[in-house]
């Protein structure tokens, strides 16, 4: 299994609207840069993701779970986008800010604070159990 950090804008599609989607999830579509798609296309059924509002919030909010592997956007003709369908697994108690982030010993590496324009990112394991205990969350 993988970890990946996954961003979208709160007010466009936010944590809430995933999770109001249940199991049957969402398509994580309309990623329009190749190395955020590569990354897609990387995932597998049963990874999970940080879901991090950018924008308004800054912060990792909760986990979601990759359900279907990369496929077609539907939100496009251009057969070079893809998606992967997810579901949300599980709110944080608290969520973790990117400051926070950015000043936690072992994370100064991560891609959030290294590239933090990338919308689809990996997460080490050691990142992903110290953001999930930031977050209240036992990883």
């Amino acid at each position: 299994m993988a970890f990946w950090l996954l961003k979208s804008e709160p007010d466009v599609f936010g944590w809430s609207h995933l999770a109001a989607k249940g199991a049957a999830g969402e398509e994580w579509s309309g990623v329009r840069n190749y190395q955020a798609r590569n990354n897609m296309r990387a995932m597998q059924v049963g990874d999970l993701a940080f879901f991090y509002h950018s924008n308004i919030g800054k912060e990792v909010v909760g986990i979601m779970e990759v359900i279907r592997t990369s496929a077609p956007d539907s939100t496009t003709d251009d057969p070079r986008w893809d998606c992967v369908m997810v579901r949300a697994k599980q709110a944080f108690p608290r969520g973790v800010g990117l400051e926070a982030i950015k000043a936690a010993p072992g994370l100064a590496e991560m891609v959030l604070v290294k590239n933090s324009r990338l919308s689809v990112q990996p997460v080490t394991a050691a990142e992903w159990a110290t953001v999930c205990r930031m977050g209240g969350l036992d990883g």
